[in-house]
């Protein structure tokens, strides 16, 4: 009893001083109110991450092997306390000491050892996950390239000292016939037989082996608390915290606005020396952000997805979190240190705390090409088991770089030009919005102040559906869609403005502040409800973003309504196209905001087509690259990710490409006309919006609308 409570205070020292430090680092972050009061809003949804997320892994079992072996060893960690409270009872009253019921009842032990051998098992099969995946032999293709591998190890002997002591400590229990579970507890019944050799029952050899293995398996689970909230593994306890504290939209949903001391940022009396504008140095973070970079596991699930590391870019989200975390805990003690403190600190000390390194710069924590590299496209938030907020983080650094550093790629300076001049990437004339009306053959209304009498839908064309020639195959087809389904639309033509997607994914918040609240005003002054719209980008943002300034309406993309007026009988696909078809998804209409079912409706609607699926896809599809205002970007590190996707695309041997987004459309079909260049695609091979592959059906058109 002496040894083992001894032994129990210098642990909760040790491990006490941690916790009190790692508190004392989450204060010193920027408030984030919204975060608890979203628990206090919203209690039932916390339960149900709890329960979906931490209890019943909902993430990690999307892969499948590793999710049932993270699984068990999950349980096991919960499940064997109650062999803790059993060590503890002997270890304070004397060996022979029994709970009633808890440490009596057969059931209760053998569901003690069946989730410590299932918990070996999933030991082996992490083993040999890290072994197959070694960085060593994969290099880049290694989820766990960057991961502290030997701390992993570590772990993973450590659970394994765990699981044998107590199988030694109750072993030597039933050996000394001081086991209450009898046989139920197979495991441990088992290796019990295997010690009856040791010596004779209550004799003083079996009673001292009996007391080892008691104290082992005590020492092993002190030694095991002091090393994990030192490691990577305090995510054990982290990431039920930050499971409640996450965002809950149904998807990503909206990028936060700009906070500043916990308060949405006022452009017009903010103050560069005195509000925070995004992230420009460790301090800027959030309680959070630090909640983030403590909680990550360094599984790498993040980067396997990651289409900028899966072209050969610089940008790892793990390691983003991992270097802000190193980075953090280096200058934890200058940032917890009072003015006169500081003030004692040598220069070593400082360049040890890395006190005036920057957050971004190319000697800094995070290299702009990281930085930049980044599509927005959520891979590692919805692969991420403990529910890190990557893109908020790099956003809010993008932020401080753009508005305060005036450091960003220079071509995308060109694309706020536009924006801030004519209200859209390409600096066209607004009256040239209206232009692919003149291809029809009905008549469309245009917005003058107000919405036209008995409109249905205001159909925001976008800027990519009213100024690119092959977005406009898209706008083209979805009006007529609408005109033969008799639903009564209007457009705002030169009323309408970019949304400020691109300017907002760059940084730029004050460009999307100034292009939103043009817009809603618009909007609301034409009582427009209900809108439709063609791009992805343009969905997110009028659906998720704009309430943050004002603007509520109840918006759905395009493929959701195509898909309801087709189930509703009001558009009927007759018309055979025989083709082979690949479908790709919009980073901003799948992963974004979860719409993955109607555009392949659309499509199974058709006859005669033909659907296979990419291997990436759905929730783990792959990114077109054009994302968080990439596609004003050049693309010169690695490969292109157009290019990427463009090559499993040709895997499936299609006749035609289907996407449901203007800038995927863009960016495939560049790719495929390179392939086609090359010899490696073949010449008919098109790219086309589900809505073009529904028009041709229900008009009868025999050629691919591409051929115009």
């Amino acid at each position: 009893m002496i040894v083992g409570l001894a032994g129990a205070a210098v642990t909760l020292v040790l491990a006490g001083r941690r916790i009190l430090f790692l508190w004392k680092l989450f204060r010193t972050g920027q408030p984030d109110p919204e975060r608890v009061l979203q628990v206090k809003r919203d209690p039932k949804a916390d339960v149900e991450g709890q329960v979906v997320e931490v209890f019943g892994q909902r993430k990690l079992l999307k892969w499948t092997v590793a999710g049932l072996a993270h699984f068990f060893v999950m349980w096991a960690f919960i499940l064997l306390i109650t062999v803790y409270l059993e060590a503890g009872v002997q270890l304070l009253f004397g060996l022979h000491a029994h709970i009633p019921f808890i440490q009596t009842w057969p059931p209760i032990g053998f569901v003690q050892d069946f989730i410590a051998v299932m918990c070996l098992a999933g030991l082996a099969t992490f083993t040999g996950i890290r072994i197959k995946n070694s960085p060593k032999k994969l290099d880049r293709r290694s989820r766990f390239k960057g991961s502290h591998t030997s701390g992993a190890w570590l772990i993973l002997f450590m659970i394994f000292n765990v699981i044998w002591t107590m199988f030694f400590f109750r072993g030597a229990e039933v050996a000394n016939e001081n086991f209450s579970y009898g046989k139920a507890a197979f495991a441990s019944h088992g290796v019990g037989q295997l010690m009856k050799n040791i010596g004779e029952p209550e004799s003083g050899t079996m009673v001292a082996v009996e007391a080892v293995g008691l104290l082992l398996h005590i020492g092993v689970a002190l030694a095991f608390l002091v090393i994990v909230v030192n490691s990577k593994h305090l995510h054990i306890f982290l990431a039920p915290l930050n499971v409640m504290f996450k965002r809950r939209p149904d998807g990503l949903g909206a990028l936060l606005p700009m906070m500043s001391n916990g308060k949405p940022l006022d452009f017009e009396e903010a103050d560069p020396d005195e509000d925070t504008f995004g992230r420009g140095k460790i301090e800027d973070f959030t309680w959070k952000g630090f909640l983030d970079m403590t909680t990550c596991t360094e599984c790498g699930r993040c980067q396997s997805q990651c289409p900028a590391w899966n072209t050969g870019k610089p940008l790892s989200p793990k390691m983003v979190i991992l270097e802000l975390r190193d980075h953090a805990f280096a200058k934890a003690p200058y940032m917890l240190a009072t003015e006169e403190e500081r003030e004692k600190f040598t220069d070593e000390q400082k360049l040890a705390m890395e006190v005036d390194k920057e957050l971004v710069g190319d000697e800094g924590v995070i290299h702009p090409d990281v930085l930049w590299s980044c599509t927005n496209c959520g891979a590692c938030v919805e692969q991420c088991p403990v529910d890190i907020e990557h893109i908020d983080h790099i956003l809010d650094m993008r932020r401080f770089q753009v508005m305060i550093e005036s450091s960003f790629p220079s071509e995308a300076g060109v694309m706020l030009k536009n924006l801030e001049n004519k209200g859209n990437p390409w600096g066209m004339s607004e009256m040239k919005r209206l232009e692919w009306i003149e291809d029809l053959d009905f008549e469309v209304e245009v917005v003058d102040d107000k919405l036209p009498e008995g409109t249905e839908y205001l159909f925001w064309v976008g800027c990519a559906g009213a100024l690119e020639d092959r977005a406009k195959k898209t706008t083209k087809a979805v009006a007529e869609l609408l005109h033969i389904a008799g639903v009564k639309f209007a457009v705002l033509g030169p009323m309408e403005a970019c949304t400020g997607d691109p300017a907002r994914r760059l940084g730029m918040e004050f460009v999307f502040q100034m292009l939103g609240q043009q817009n809603v005003e618009t909007l609301n002054d034409a009582g427009v409800k209900k809108i439709v719209a063609t791009c992805p980008h343009c969905f997110n943002t009028l659906a998720n973003e704009y309430p943050q300034i004002g603007g509520n309406y109840e918006v759905v993309h395009h493929t959701q309504l195509l898909a309801k007026l087709v189930e509703e009988g009001k558009l009927t696909p007759v018309t055979p196209i025989e083709e082979k078809i690949t479908y790709h998804d919009p980073c901003f209409l799948g992963r974004h905001n979860k719409v993955y079912k109607q555009p392949r409706d659309i499509m199974a609607t058709v006859p005669g087509v033909q659907t296979q699926e990419m291997h990436r896809h759905k929730d783990r599809g792959f990114c077109c690259g054009a994302g968080g205002a990439r596609m004003w970007m050049e693309e010169r590190i690695g490969k292109r990710i157009n290019t990427e996707r463009v090559d499993e695309a040709l895997g499936t041997d299609p006749d035609t490409v289907s996407t449901a987004c203007p800038f995927c459309l863009v960016m495939l079909g560049d790719a495929i006309n390179e392939k086609k260049n090359s010899g490696d695609a073949k010449e008919s091979l098109e790219v086309v919006d589900v809505s073009q592959l529904l028009i041709r059906s229900v008009k009868g058109e025999k050629e691919p609308a591409a051929a115009e």
